[in-house]
């Protein structure tokens, strides 16, 4: 045999090898379901490295060799094969140039700065020049690179490429769904894991407005797009009703022990309270409080006394409760405001899509909010 190697389309010299034109014949008869033709394939690859040798190159180009398997299997009547072995080489050649092209758009992220690239300013809430910004861009692109190849069908990918559609979130296609509207109602019923570890049902405004944020950044650690609270105010009023729950118990407290003295009552207060809930299905409110009142001073006034003073200790309850309520739902949505605007997930390199949505709720803790 002449031949002892052949040249690599990027230039490499490797051992020349009978047994990969075989295999590559045997692949083309397998695409064209005809298996069982190994003998057949190592007979039509005999001939092409007869041709070989007769022209009498040590080194001949891969590409030349690939030229004369499809002739040989032209010649012999296999124009099937022969067509199936052209569309593998094709998808061959796509998926190099894919590569090269993948390369240059890597070069361009690892060597250039955002403001000159237009790559790497394409999402404005990424940070294209941080460490883990250009490690989501690696990431993007291969992705959109490997789609493109081999699950979107070549009409849909031409169309992409070309402007005729946009995919939005290509780089995302087969992860996951993107955007997403989150029931913290739901979510924080009986508490809830971010996966990293698992938090109770809160049962203060400031934890309710903590948690939104964090479920929030949670989400969009494994999910893609934007996270909303579609029913923001309807939420955050449970985490109202109940602080303002804790601000009367605390109040009347400090009522009760001014007037009587002796051992702080918030703990028989606390029953109290649950007594006359699951007696009645009342509890202390922000307003129209008279009903609960009337409810509960018969069981103030045994453990209490003067019937009198312990109406006035109630109002004095109230009025301290919804203003100290207030000042807590403000400074708790003063907050949202301030870790919404900069948390980051996503390995730190993005700022979450968020939204929340309130105002259709009429009742005193949600216009509160």
């Amino acid at each position: 045999m002449t031949m002892t190697s052949i040249r690599k389309r990027d230039g490499r010299v490797v051992p020349f090898d009978e047994e990969k034109i075989a295999g590559a014949i045997g692949k083309a008869f397998d695409a064209t379901y005809k298996p069982g033709y190994g003998e057949t394939a190592h007979k039509l690859a005999d001939e092409v490295v007869s041709i070989l040798e007769l022209e009498g190159d040590r080194q001949p180009d891969v590409e030349h060799i690939q030229d004369l398997v499809e002739r040989v299997l032209m010649d012999n009547g296999y124009v099937q094969t022969a067509k199936a072995y052209i569309l593998y080489r094709d998808q061959r050649s796509k998926a190099r140039e894919m590569n090269t092209r993948l390369m240059k758009i890597y070069e361009d992220i690892t060597f250039t700065a955002a403001r000159e690239s237009d790559l790497k300013r394409e999402n404005a809430n990424i940070d294209g020049d941080t460490a883990m910004g250009s490690m989501l861009k690696f990431g993007s692109e291969g992705a959109k690179q490997f789609y493109d190849m081999f699950v979107l069908k070549p009409e849909h990918a031409r169309a992409h490429r070309e402007g005729d559609i946009h995919i939005h979130d290509l780089d995302f296609l087969t992860l996951t769904t993107t955007c997403c509207q989150i029931d913290i109602r739901k979510l924080f019923k009986g508490g809830f894991s971010t996966g990293h570890g698992t938090l109770r049902e809160p049962n203060d405004i400031s934890s309710y407005a903590a948690l939104a944020c964090i479920a929030i950044q949670s989400n969009q650690n494994d999910q893609h797009g934007g996270q909303a609270i579609a029913d923001f105010d309807y939420g955050m009023a449970d985490g109202v009703r109940k602080t303002f729950v804790r601000m009367y118990r605390q109040n009347l407290a400090r009522a009760v022990l001014l007037l009587e003295g002796g051992e702080d009552p918030e703990g028989v207060l606390k029953d109290i309270i649950a007594e006359v809930e699951a007696e009645t299905g009342l509890r202390p409110t922000l307003e129209d409080n008279e009903a609960y009142a009337a409810a509960e001073l018969p069981k103030l006034t045994p453990r209490f006394g003067n019937e009198e003073e312990l109406r006035k200790a109630q109002r004095f309850a109230h009025y301290r409760a919804v203003k100290e309520t207030d000042r807590a739902t403000y400074q708790a949505m003063e907050a949202l405001i301030h870790n919404l605007n900069t948390m980051h997930s996503r390995a730190g390199a993005q700022t979450p899509f968020s939204s929340i949505n309130y105002g259709t709720d009429t009742s005193p803790e949600g216009r509160m909010v």
